[in-house]
Order: structure tokens, then sequence, then C-alpha cells
């Protein structure tokens, strides 16, 4: 019998008021509880702030008695930080962090109104400290004589991190000097100017190496690229079971088939088309992955753990193995499929109708890729893949003309079309980063997408309408404080914000209107990117919510069962739905797996994200590096108080340092600009950089701004200055010389900071 659950469920309950614990326990007498017991958990319950005891003894939830929960997010610049709650984000002042290490698992107060802090927002102290978040970092070691003792530290490569981890010299093993290394914390540093103490777990390679970067990124974001020997082999014999078509809706003589990009190879989605007196049938056919990922099983505790296939620049770390993702899941043409199909009915407009879901099976008749329809649609019979297509082209372009109708109505909506520019990053032979170009999205690859959408909205409603548990895709509205500083950006790039002064709340249509006057003006790039970080991100919840971006009530991700697991639980719920498994009584397990899933489907597409932009950058900073002193027409694309960010056309960004464009410059942050009497740099400004210097450890890129009619000068150096020596001697120029300029610009960024405090 699990107590702490009784205890938690009851003072939760909507009708309980706080209660003495003799009153609780006998309310919770008929559940057969021991009295020691009672007292046991009541304890533990208290040592974890789940509940707190009033000033008259009675026993309250810690939440009621404004006590939150949440994990620590230290700033790179020291000092403060950010605890995020289920009640939303909270800052947390200097003096009030009380020892928090960034990722640290905390208990936070907001702040009283005798603070000087209170009133400024949503302000916290933290109170306690549950977990401590860094038991392991990656980092770049240092070795260097102290009189003829050697010393051996790991600075960390999270500047969120601020202590060093000291290494005892007899332990370092193989490790040398300037060595990427993950490290093992064994204990904490006492205070800001201590060390902490730790082991070395393992040598990733040299910190200025493309291979020692790339393990350190997938080490400190948890992600393995090998699957378990049980988990491969359970995947290979449910791969040899005989397709069972028994109880589906038999497809195989339907024309569907699949439009992917070239080099994919989890097929997961196939689409077909009927045409109605009054409208249209879009079918939305998804593999049904759960017929062979069954819950519980090892496949499905890999699935929930990996949460989501990670696509890199050079490979795919998949969410089930490629027995599944590439072969008997992957709706591959001319092959049986077992699907899961979710039939559209949307009238002449466009409006949704009604959803119906089958089981089914499919047989795809065409393996499409985007390139080749796209070439279509633009030569028509010229086009030398218009033989190859022939058979599927009259559906092909029905699909075009639904598609123009749904496109339009998103439009009318207002649903906001945030297109963030996405690099493609080419390398030989050797895996080295050789072009880096814009990837392009044509029609084929839109009308994809909207149906896809179509789909997601249509099963959601239809899920919601059933009355059944859903892991629902939400985004919620944004913060008005945030939409009104984006405004005034946009206002002074010229760009109408009228539509924001029109009501009182916030809605996609008006933003969509901003953002169509941004392409006007030619800033729609800068725009875009600046209101997307103004805005919620999108998550996974069991609650239905609905979808602020795509100003749609009920949604939900469908359509992707085989790289992400969200789309697996919608799945494995329909079909329990289907069998008539989904009743009064097994409906509260359902909704803890919708929960679930939720919770860590959200956890993981957050881990996924950060280490595809790692691994981009990387492979950038492993491409400007070979063409320093290069020049480049560039956008700047953010502005700091150390600097501003340009990106050149080949999306490569650097810093333009505070420090290389001379003193005297005030940063105006509600304006996004740097500015010195009639000199001012601000975002969306054209300006044309060189290469100076890149950092791979850092995964930084240097720029310096060339000026019109002068060259800058070259810097120059001592060469007979004192430089660090290590195990292996001598470090390289370049090496001091990058850490010379970090070194400036981290003391620039000190003093800034200390300023403000004061």
């Amino acid at each position: 019998m699990d107590i702490k659950r009784l205890v938690i469920d009851e003072i939760n309950s909507q009708n309980y008021v706080p209660l003495l614990p003799y009153e609780l326990f006998e309310c919770l007498s008929s559940h057969g509880i021991e009295e020691g017991d009672f007292w046991r958990a009541i304890s533990t319950l208290e040592s974890e702030y789940d509940i707190q005891f009033t000033k008259k003894g009675k026993i309250a939830s810690a939440r009621e008695m404004g006590y939150l929960k949440g994990e620590f997010s230290a700033s790179s610049k020291g000092g403060f930080g950010f605890v995020m709650t289920e009640d939303g984000d909270f800052f947390i002042p200097p003096k009030f962090t009380n020892g928090a290490y960034h990722g640290d698992k905390v208990v936070i107060k907001r702040i009283d109104c005798f603070s000087k802090y209170y009133g400024k927002g949503n302000e916290a102290e933290i109170v306690a400290i549950t977990e401590f978040g860094i038991k392991t970092l990656i980092g770049t070691l240092t070795i260097y004589l102290n009189g003829r003792r050697p010393v051996a530290y790991v600075t960390p490569d999270n500047e969120r991190i601020h202590f060093k981890v000291k290494i005892p010299y007899k332990a370092l093993g193989d490790a040398t000097d300037g060595d990427k290394v993950a490290c093992k914390v064994n204990l904490y540093p006492k205070d800001d100017n201590d060390f902490a103490s730790g082991e070395i777990l393992e040598v990733l390679g040299r910190a200025d190496s493309l291979e020692g970067n790339y393990k350190a990124i997938l080490h400190s974001n948890g992600i393995s690229v090998s699957f378990p020997q049980a988990v491969l082999d359970e995947a290979d014999a449910v791969s040899q079971e005989k397709i069972d078509i028994s109880g589906r809706a038999d497809l195989r003589d339907e024309i569907i088939f699949t439009i992917d990009s070239a080099d994919a190879k989890d097929l997961d989605d196939a689409i077909s088309l009927r045409v109605t007196e009054n409208g249209y049938v879009l079918g939305v056919h998804i593999a049904d992955v759960s017929h062979y990922v069954r819950q519980g099983s090892l496949l499905d505790k890999e699935a929930i753990e990996r949460g989501t296939s990670i696509y890199f620049t050079d490979k795919v770390v998949p969410m089930l193995p490629k027995a599944l993702s590439n072969g008997i899941c992957s709706l591959n043409g001319g092959v049986d499929r077992l699907t899961l199909s979710a039939f559209v009915t949307l009238d002449k407009s466009g409006t949704i109708l009604s959803c119906e879901i089958k089981e089914s099976v499919i047989n795809s008749k065409m393996r499409g890729v985007y390139a080749e329809f796209n070439d279509i649609l633009e030569k028509g019979e010229g086009s030398e893949f218009y033989t190859k297509y022939r058979h599927v082209l009259d559906d092909f372009y029905q699909m075009m003309e639904l598609y123009r109708i749904l496109k339009q109505k998103s439009e009318q909506k207002g649903a906001m079309e945030l297109e963030s520019e996405e690099p493609k990053i080419i390398l030989d032979s050797d895996g080295h980063p050789i072009e880096i170009i814009k990837r392009e999205r044509g029609e084929s690859e839109r009308l994809i997408e909207q149906f896809m959408l179509t789909a997601n909205e249509g099963v959601a409603t239809y899920m919601y309408n059933a009355g059944i548990p859903c892991v629902y895709r939400v985004h919620e509205e944004p913060d008005k404080d945030k939409i009104d500083s984006f405004a005034l950006f946009a206002r002074n790039l010229g760009v109408d914000t009228s539509p924001l002064r029109a009501k009182n709340t916030i809605t996609p249509m008006q933003l969509s209107k901003i953002l169509e006057s941004s392409k006007e003006k030619g800033h729609f790039s800068i725009v875009s990117s600046i209101l997307l970080r103004s805005l919620m991100k999108a998550k996974y919840s069991s609650l239905q919510r609905s979808h602020f971006g795509l100003n749609t009530e009920y949604y939900c991700h469908f359509t992707s069962p085989i790289r992400r697991y969200p789309d697996l639980s919608v799945h494995r719920i329909l079909k329990a739905f289907l069998h008539g498994e989904v009743s009064e009584k097994s409906i509260e397990k359902y909704e803890r797996f919708a929960n679930l899933s939720a919770e860590l489907s959200s956890e993981n597409e957050i881990k996924a994200v950060h280490a595809e932009r790692d691994i981009e950058e990387l492979y950038k900073c492993v491409y400007m590096a070979d063409r320093i002193g290069e020049e480049y027409d560039a956008v700047i694309c953010s502005v700091t108080s150390f600097g501003f960010f340009a990106k050149t056309d080949n999306l490569c960004e650097g810093l333009v340092s505070l420090d290389s464009l001379g003193s005297g410059f005030y940063y105006d942050k509600d304006n996004y600009t740097l500015s010195r009497g009639r000199t001012s740099y601000r975002l969306g400004m054209n300006v044309k950089i060189r290469v100076s210097d890149v950092d791979i450890a850092l995964r930084q890129v240097n720029f310096e701004l060339v000026r019109e009619g002068k060259e800058r000068k070259n810097e120059t150096f001592d060469s007979g200055s004192e430089q660090p020596k290590g195990k292996e001697g001598t470090r390289s120029l370049e090496k001091a010389l990058g850490k010379r300029r970090k070194h400036s610009r981290d003391k620039y960024q000190r003093k800034t900071h200390s300023k403000r405090r004061r």
C-alpha cells in the first residue's frame, strides 16, 4: 500500500481543509494503515516538500503554502538564475540561490513583500536543494606545473557551471593536457572560489578535434548510438513475424504512396485522397509501430527512454532498432505493411467534418521523392521524372488542389508560418564539412506537412470527443510583456505592428499580419526569429489545451511513431479504444500512461533539440576554422552587452566582440542596439565581416568587422611571452590566443555584470 500516495491524494482533494495529524490518520484509517507507517510517510513527505505544517500544526499541501519544486538553471554570467516550475518560471536573485548549482532539483518560495526584489516579476528564493544536478560533466583537461608539483583540473564546457574540478595527478592515467574528458564530481566546492574534486571517467579525444567534441556532445546529452543486445534480439524476432491482416481494412489495391527526402529510410507516413461530391476524404496511413512495440517490452522501455530519433549532420540515432525503423515498420514501396489509417473528411473549403480511425494494411504504390515531385510541378511533362510517377500523378494533382485549399484556410485563421532557415552541411568522404547551403523546401514538402497537420488535428479532435486519454501537443499563449518587447523591436524596423493595438488579447492572426508586413519590408527572417524567441515553447501534455501557433483547439502528434514516442502512445491508446479495452475501470491506467508519456517525451525532445543544435554548431565551427581570414556579407542576428552576433549567407554565426569595436558603446536591450554617437549596430543590419578566430572546443566563431575604406590593423603578440605548459609541452600559439580572447571577453562580461548589480 502506497501511504504517501493516499496522503497526497487526500490533501489535494477538492474539499480538503488542513487537518491535525491524528485527524488525517483517522480519515485514512479505513485503508487499514498502521500508525507507525503513517508517521514515517508524513516525515518523508515533509522532507520532500510535498506537505508542510501550518502554524497551528495542521497538515497542508506545500504548494498551497507557496512552496514549488523545479530545476535551477544558472546564468552563464554567474550569480543569478531561474527555476522552471508548474506555475511558470521564477527569477532567483544572486543573494537567494543559497548555494544551488546549475541543474539542481530545488524547492523555492516566492520572495515576500518586504524584500527589495519584491514586485519585479516572478521572484523567488531557493529554500532547499533536494537533488544535486551535476554528477558528471564534460570539459577540457588542463595540466600545469605549480613549482615542481603538477596540478590538473577540468574546466566545464557548460558556461553555466561556475566551478572547476581538480583531478589527482596520479589518477590521470593516459589523459593529457588539452584532452576533452568526461569527469565525475565526487565533492562539490565549499564556496565560489573553491575547486570541486573528481575523477576522469573517459577520455573523449583532443579538445580541438571534431571527434572529441562529437563524443562530448553525445555524452553530455546522455545519447547512446547503440542498442543493448537484448533489445536488438527482440527487434529481430518481432520483425520476422508473419503479417496478419485479419480484422484490418485491406487497402492494398488503393492508390497510396509516400513522399519523403531522397535519403530517408524510416518511412512512417503514406497518403491517399478520394474526391467526393461534397469535398474530400484524406487518407493518412501511418506505420502501425504499436503492433510490434508492445507495452512493457524491452523495445518499449528502450523507446520511452530515448523518446525520439535524433537527426545529426552525418547520422541518425534512431528511437527504434533498424530492423523496425528501416525494416518491417517502414512503408517501403511494393511491400505489404500494417498501418493505422486516419480518414479525414473535409468539405470543399477544407473544414474538417469528421475523422475515422481504422487498423489497416497497405501496399505503397510508389516511394516518392520531394525533389522529383517538385521538378514535375515546375516542368510538367518536360520533367525527367514524369514517366516514373505517371501512375500516381492524377491523385497527386488532386492532392495539390486540396493542399492549396488547406493552406488558404490556414492563412485565413491566422496560423503562423515561422520558418527558420535550416542549413544543409555537405561532408566529404572523410566526414569533413566542405560546404554549407540553405536547405530549400518546395511545394511537395509543404503538401506533406499540411496533410500531417490536418491528420493530427483530426485525430486529436476524435480522441477528445470520444472521451479517451490523449498525449496532446499544446502551445500556450505568449507572455504579454515579451510580445510588447517584440512589437517595439519590430516597430523600430518600420514593420507595421498596429494589429496588436486593435485588441487587448494576443491572437495568432495579429502576429501573422506583423510577419506579413515584415516580408514587405525585407525583414522577415530576423523578425520571425525574434518572434520565435518571444513565444512559449510547444510541449506534450495529457491535458487538452489549444495550440496557439496553429490556432487549433485540438492537436496531437499521430503521424511519426517510428521516430517519436508520443505518436506511438497515441496509437496505443487509439488501438485499445478500437478493441473496446478503454472502459470506466481501465481509463485511469491509460490516463497515467498518457501523463507519463507526455512528461518524458517533453524532456527527451529538449535533449534531442540541444544535441542536434550542438552537433550542427560543431560542424559549422570546423568548416569556418578552414576559412580564417576570409570575408563574408552577414546580417546582425543578435545584439548583446558584449558585442553582436552576425550570420553569414551560409548560416554560420560568429561574435563581433565589443573589444574589437572599441570603447564607449551603449547597449539598449529594448531596441537590440549597440550605439556610440552616430555609429549604431542593430538587429537586421547588413555588415561585412572577416573570420578572425575559431574555438572548436567552445563551439565559438569570432568575427571582426571590415570597415569600408580602411583595413583593421593586424594584432601583434609578443612571441616571447610566457605560455601555459602541459604534460606534452607548450600549447600551440593559436590555442593560447583563443584563450586570451575568451579571457578578455569573460573579463568584460564580469565587469558589466558587476556594474548592473551595483
